[in-house]
């Protein structure tokens, strides 16, 4: 017997209408998912995923073709479509001024869950998602891990046949990550069916099928393995002696035959255009032929995404093109942020308990932690934006306590959600920040001028920040960043939710600027991120459990069964350590 699918697009087309004529989202899009599996649903911004997912869900209609969701149709059986699905929309859909229990409640009168049945189910999901010693507590005040959770508690209140996840894990840890994972394994593997879509290309590698969408269209559905394994033969891994792998990156990002370079820990992970074995004569100068390895290795999902979707940008600068942020000075024996005994108290609650690390010149400093382990408090004191309890930072020298405006002058900051003003435009935003920046005149003009080309706002200009496409977002955010021309750059969570190609962009630009001399101290839930790190610190209940180089902290993870440990499982592996010594 035939299994039925529990989701069906049949050449679904949707367009909206704006000032300047007309998007279409979606042209054509036709695909089937199976009931009892994981499905991911992959694309760049602006593909058109969460215009699928609310189609899916029936918050919208196509212009043409057919939706049929567990063989109901999703137009004419809306109300049966909507009885048997879950939805848990981007940022989870709570009421943050609500309780845990009262939006249990909102949500089960919403969806018309008999009142009978009520107390047993939420003792079930709040016992599955760990909330039941929460109940009373507000929304607003959850961590993002929580959230995450009482979203899919909510979505899940009916027991629904087809589960639809839209980003579920942005903004939270590898743990609360995991935890969302095991519980959507244990919904599956009791009958029902899910659509996840994922700005985290790890985790297609956890789904049974995967939609790679982009402009509107599929390019491809399958499972992970079969995109990856296309690439066999073409992924290499480089290390040479005196090149660090951000460097080797740089170098190796415009040589022949490359199709993406990345740093990936202590080395550069290539993709190659064809499967000819790379010669380090055509790839490297002769200074960085010294003890060079090139070393194949098995591809990965992101791989196959980048090679299908990437293209070379034509004639994009750096953002080290252009001032005084090349010139800054590169001395590793320099620290130019310096904790010592770091403490923020809120109330009778100690938020932040005697940290203590230094940041060297020109060095990619991570801070990670769970949600909840206070590194957002301490990136907020180090950024001169929250005062310190007791204990010293300094920043180039100057001790924030004291004189925090005059370091404020050395530091750029860009925040998580990227503070724009969102009905500013982006030539608007541009001129407010870079005129905050103390910028007049003509070097105000060049220093906007500068933003526009190297960071390609041109088409953008006109448009207000909050329309922008996220990854457009991101560029405006860094380029106000910089606009001052820093010498340390604080980075707060800045690829949170933005797709894989304007993640691996973002990431050239900042490893340019750090090669140049910039100290960049970066907050990330992402753990493949923590890899582009010099040094790293992870803190637990607000102190440093441990800190180290990536390779470092993941050879504590070591084991066995577990050979060749990724960050996440490194990351994972000293929290939960933590918590159990705690215990």
């Amino acid at each position: 017997m035939v299994t039925p699918s529990a989701l069906v697009f049949a050449d679904v087309t949707k367009s909206f209408k704006r000032k300047d004529g007309k998007i279409i989202a979606l042209d054509g899009v036709s695909f089937s998912i199976q009931t009892g599996s994981v499905t991911g649903l992959i694309g760049p911004d602006g593909a058109g995923k969460s215009t699928l997912m609310r189609l899916a869900a029936t918050l919208l209609q196509p212009d043409n073709g057919q939706v049929t969701v567990m063989n109901l149709a999703g137009d004419s059986q809306a109300v049966a479509v909507k009885s048997a699905m879950g939805y848990m929309p981007q940022r989870f859909g709570l009421y943050e001024d609500l309780s845990v229990a009262e939006n249990l409640a909102l949500y089960a009168d919403l969806q018309g869950l008999p009142v009978a049945t009520r107390p047993a189910r939420y003792a079930e999901l709040t016992k599955m998602t760990g909330l039941a010693p929460f109940m009373s507590r507000l929304a607003g005040k959850l961590s993002g891990g929580m959230k995450q959770k009482l979203g899919l508690a909510c979505a899940l209140l009916r027991s629904p046949q087809l589960l639809l996840l839209d980003e579920p894990t942005v903004g939270v840890d590898p743990v609360s990550r995991r935890e969302l994972w095991q519980i959507v394994y244990q919904q599956v593997a009791a009958g029902m069916s899910v659509l996840l879509s994922t700005a985290y290309l790890d985790e297609a590698e956890r789904c049974d099928q995967v939609i790679l969408l982009h402009q509107g269209k599929v390019l491809g559905q399958g499972p992970p393995e079969e995109f990856s394994q296309a690439l066999r033969g073409r992924i290499y891994r480089v290390t040479s002696a005196g090149y660090s792998s951000r460097r080797l990156q740089a170098l190796l990002s415009h040589a022949p035959g490359v199709v993406d370079a990345l740093v990936d820990g202590d080395a550069a992970r290539l993709v190659m255009a064809t499967t000819t074995l790379p010669d380090a004569q055509t790839l490297l100068p002769a200074d960085a032929r010294t003890s060079v390895s090139i070393l194949p290795v098995e591809p990965r999902f992101e791989d196959a995404f980048v090679a299908r979707l990437k293209v070379a940008p034509a004639g994009r600068q750096s953002p080290l093109s252009m001032g005084k942020a090349a010139k800054v000075p590169k001395n590793s024996a320099d620290a130019v942020i310096v904790v010592r005994d770091l403490v923020r108290r809120f109330g009778d609650f100690t938020a932040v308990n005697r940290v203590s690390f230094s940041v060297q010149r020109g060095e990619v400093f991570g801070l990670l932690g769970a949600n909840g382990a206070g590194k957002s408090t301490t990136f907020r004191m180090l950024c001169g934006l929250l005062p310190a309890s007791s204990g010293q930072v300094s920043v180039v020298g100057q001790d924030l306590r004291r004189s925090a405006p005059g370091a404020r002058r050395h530091i750029g900051y860009m925040a998580q959600k990227f503070s724009l003003y969102g009905d500013l435009s982006v030539m608007q935003n541009l001129r407010f920040f870079s005129s905050a920046y103390g910028l007049r005149g003509a070097h105000q003009a060049a220093r906007i001028e500068w933003a526009i080309e190297t960071f390609e706002l041109e088409t953008y200009l006109n448009a207000n920040s909050g329309s922008l496409p996220q990854g457009y977002k991101q560029r405006l955010a860094f380029a106000a960043a910089l606009m001052h021309e820093p010498e340390i750059l604080f980075l707060d969570e800045p690829t949170s939710g933005v797709d894989p190609l304007a993640r691996r962009e973002f990431w050239v630009q900042t490893n340019a600027l750090a090669e140049a001399g910039v100290t960049v101290l970066v907050t990330t839930h992402f753990m493949d991120e923590a890899n582009y790190c010099d040094r790293l610190v992870i803190m637990a209940a607000g102190e440093v459990l441990a800190e180290g180089t990536p390779e470092q902290l993941k050879a504590r993870a070591r084991t066995k069964a577990q050979p060749e440990p990724t960050m996440e499982d490194a990351f994972i592996h000293l929290v939960e350590g933590h918590h159990e010594a705690a215990a």
